[in-house]
């Protein structure tokens, strides 16, 4: 059975930080097509990318991600 990436992304941005995608997209350097398809659960982030976005959100890596089987 294949592993699947999940996040809580627009959970948080909503939640906690009150950000748009646009505004989220702009402060960690992607486009706001890129934060849709995450959200969306259809395009797993770079390392990299992923650390900005926890880092942006004021979360963990582990709670903004989170490894399914």
């Amino acid at each position: 059975m294949a592993e699947k990436l999940k996040n809580q992304i627009r959970q948080i941005r909503r939640g906690q930080t009150n950000l748009t995608q646009a505004q989220l997209a702009e402060r960690v350097g992607c486009t706001r097509q890129t934060i849709v398809a995450l959200e969306q659960e259809r395009y797993n982030p770079s390392l990299i990318l992923a650390m900005k976005i926890a880092r942006e959100l004021h979360v963990t890596l582990e709670k903004l991600f989170i490894l399914s089987e």
